[in-house]
């Protein structure tokens, strides 16, 4: 074996590869998406790319990956082949990994100690935001699973705001699997200032010396008779629906040709007649929701089985017999059939389907031929993933589950912290197997597993290859996909198999098309803009808004930004200006499901001139709601609580307005009136204005006041007890009063 020979990589310990040389050699002429198979090297390409840019241009490399345990498995490979040096001196590390845990002040430090950063994106991006520092001295970016530079992701705003902003700027992309449908690709490659693609696949003469065979089985598996009737019942309900739809005058398919493009069209339609106002398409929205609902236990009862549509079922019972429940719900719940189908699956005691034994028999098949073996399952919904490892031990074989970090349901996710600690556990044999969603697709280094299991086909060619790879890296594997007979399994399976030879082949011409002149996206000129003057004010964001596209287009404005938590509102302008934003949907989602008026007198009370933000869309389509209705809540708002209504068209144009805003409020000058209303001229209406402006008393109780106790003096230094004896005047109003003409000025 020879190995690569570099200043500044470790000696003997990189294999020398000619495809991962011919690919790095490639990759420092110009910004390159590199489509590699996994267990074929991406990382050690990148680390070859990194060690060429340092040595020859200095700078920083900063490295990016979607989630904290793939951005911790690129740090400790980078820490043991690479030989760099800390900016401050030989006694410390050059890497370090960021986490959005560590405190601002601490990665600011960290940063200008280090030579090779590693980090989830959406860290670095509020940095860069909040003007934490710069990424002008990087001369390597690198953007792992690049597949995900699409729409407002992370990875667009950095690649740019990169691009834009090094002085020698050098992007390397990197992906097992792009996607199959070119048009995406480019996207990707235009949002992330792609020049170049290198692809391999296995087959390719450089690259097949390195491959290990990598058997693919499938295992078909018979239907059992309960979960048959039980997708005869939920079919029935399917074909009821789209009969109720056809009576309406939609067009809709066959049940037997009900795939998720022809729902996508039944969508289509509904959402047309609704923009047109016609009353009935509000109605067939929530059939279309049932239709969803149906559709998805006929994919759980096939793919899943009898538990998982068990849990499935109850879950939509208690939404529709439940405060709060959708339209949808409540209809599927009160349905005499659902009903009978919901009150038979409560007497199951057992699983019906038999993907967890053949699922249990191939684990232990594994376990007996290689007792050292690493095993992963992948299963697509979380109660699988929890029933599998339940499965596994009633018969005496240790599990894990790994899951993604939000909890649902009853289901908890796992922490950063605990997948990394799951991983570690599995690679030095702890366990030996683990059950694994989606988040286990990407980037998971487990180089001796020796088989993965697919609990069911997925139609993604992306997922499919990732979960391919899991096995096969540095020794022969298996893969077998369970196929349940005559169900989306077997449609899955074809869809993956026909995406991936498509993606193979638009691979191979993509070098030809990105040559040719496309319109790339870069960070817009905003000139119109650009003719205030220059910005003082600070814009203080809730740090919850910064995977909104508006706070990228105010950081391309380059407005002083400050991210932190805020109480009330999105982002606050000076010690006046508060805006609350919202699309036209969340506000009608927020009016019917929440207490809109309760959250926007909140922060009306807390600012003197609070801003409404409405952005996108048509108010009067978004819900089955009476035009009247909104009428009067915009009146309430605009009247009642005295906030300002901006309408804008997207995100951009949102940008655009709080940036006026900003630039507005710094060119006042002088003392600001905190009350912005009229010059009163009567005494009598300088009395009603000083009492009105009391929290929630009003005109009217000020004058209930005034008239009572005769003068502003008299209301001030008024007992609680005087004050609750007025007329209309509450305890809880008197209450507020009486504090309020105590409380000491701070």
């Amino acid at each position: 074996m020879t190995f690569i020979t570099h200043p500044l990589i470790r000696p003997e310990s990189i294999e020398s590869r000619e495809y991962q040389l011919s690919i790095a050699m490639r990759a420092l002429d110009g910004n390159t998406m590199v489509i590699l198979p996994t267990g074929l090297g991406k990382t050690a390409v990148a680390l070859i790319v990194a060690a060429s840019r340092i040595y020859n241009d200095g700078g920083r490399v900063l490295m990016l990956a979607p989630t904290k345990p793939l951005v911790e498995q690129h740090l400790r490979y980078f820490e043991k082949y690479l030989v760099a040096k800390s900016p401050e001196g030989p006694d410390i590390s050059p890497f370090v990994m960021f986490t959005g845990e560590a405190p601002p002040a601490e990665r600011t430090a960290d940063w200008n100690r280090s030579s090779v950063i590693f980090a989830t994106p959406q860290v670095i991006k509020n940095d860069l935001i909040a003007g934490r520092y710069t990424l002008a001295d990087v001369t390597l970016l690198v953007v792992d699973e690049c597949h995900r530079a699409i729409g407002n992701y992370a990875y667009v705003f950095l690649a740019q705001r990169y691009l834009a902003s090094a002085d020698k700027p050098l992007l390397l992309a990197m992906t097992a699997s792009p996607g199959g449908v070119q048009e995406k690709v480019q996207d990707v490659c235009a949002n992330l200032g792609i020049e170049h693609v290198e692809t391999r696949t296995e087959n390719d003469p450089d690259v097949r010396p390195y491959v290990y065979e990598r058997e693919l089985d499938y295992i078909s598996i018979d239907l059992p008779p309960d979960l048959k009737a039980a997708i005869q019942t939920l079919n029935g309900l399917i074909e009821d629906r789209l009969a109720l739809l056809a009576s309406m005058n939609f067009t809709v398919p066959k049940r037997e040709k009900l795939s998720m493009r022809e729902l996508n069209g039944i969508n289509a339609q509904i959402q047309q007649r609704i923009q047109n106002r016609d009353s009935a398409a509000y109605s067939a929205a929530s059939i279309y929701a049932e239709l969803m609902k149906l559709r998805h236990a006929v994919t759980l009862a096939e793919s899943q089985g009898s538990e998982v549509l068990k849990g499935y079922l109850a879950k939509l019972v208690a939404e529709g017999t439940g405060s709060g429940g959708s339209k949808a719900s409540q209809r599927l719940a009160q349905d005499t059939s659902f009903r009978d189908l919901f009150n038979q699956s409560t007497g199951w005691t057992r699983e019906f389907h038999p993907k967890p034994d053949v699922a249990l028999r191939l684990v232990q098949e594994q376990m007996e031929a290689s007792p050292d073996s690493r095993i992963i399952i992948f299963a697509t919904y979380r109660d699988t993933v929890q029933l599998l490892v339940d499965h596994l031990a009633k018969h005496g074989i240790v599990s894990e589950r790994f899951v993604g970090q939000a909890t649902k349901d009853a289901e908890k996710g796992l922490s950063q912290k605990k997948q990394i600690a799951a991983l570690t556990r599995f690679r030095e044999g702890e366990f030996k197997v683990l059950v694994a969603t989606s988040v286990g697709e990407e980037g998971l280094d487990v180089p001796s597993t020796d088989l993965v299991i697919f609990y069911e086909a997925v139609p993604s060619e992306i997922r499919s290859i990732q979960r391919r790879g899991r096995t096969g890296r540095s020794g022969a594997g298996r893969v077998v996909v369970l196929v349940t007979k005559g169900t989306s399994d077997e449609v899955f399976r074809h869809v993956s198999t026909a995406k991936e030879k498509m993606m193979h082949k638009s691979m191979r011409t993509l070098n030809t098309v990105l040559s040719s002149p496309r319109e790339t996206p870069l960070i817009a000129e905003q000139a119109s803009i650009e003719e205030f003057a220059s910005q003082a004010t600070t814009i203080v964001i809730d740090d919850r808004e910064t995977s909104s596209k508006v706070v990228e287009v105010l950081s391309n404005l380059e407005a002083l930004i400050r991210l932190e938590r805020l109480p009330h509102g999105d982002y606050a302008i000076g010690d006046r200006i508060l805006i609350e934003r919202k699309t036209a949907r969340d506000f009608v989602d927020t009016l019917i499901n929440r207490d809109l008026l309760g959250q926007l007198k909140e922060m009306a009370d807390a600012a003197t001139k609070p801003v409404l933000i409405i952005e996108g869309g048509d108010l009067f389509v978004q819900r089955d709601i009476h035009p009247n209705a909104i009428r009067g809540v915009l009146a309430a708002i605009t009247i009642d609580l005295s906030i300002s209504i901006l309408y804008t068209k997207d995100e951009q144009e949102t940008a655009q307005m709080i940036f006026v805003l900003a630039r507005r409020e710094d060119g006042e000058r002088g003392e600001r009136k905190v009350h912005p209303h009229k010059s009163y001229h009567s005494q009598k209406e300088e009395q009603e204005y000083i009492i009105s402006s009391f929290p929630e008393i009003g005109m009217k109780n000020a004058r209930l006041l005034l008239a009572h106790f005769g003068s502003v003096q008299a209301i001030v230094n008024a007992s609680l007890e005087e004050l609750v004896a007025v007329r209309g005047i509450g305890e809880k109003t008197a209450q507020k009063i009486f504090d309020l003409c105590r409380r000491e000025y701070t």
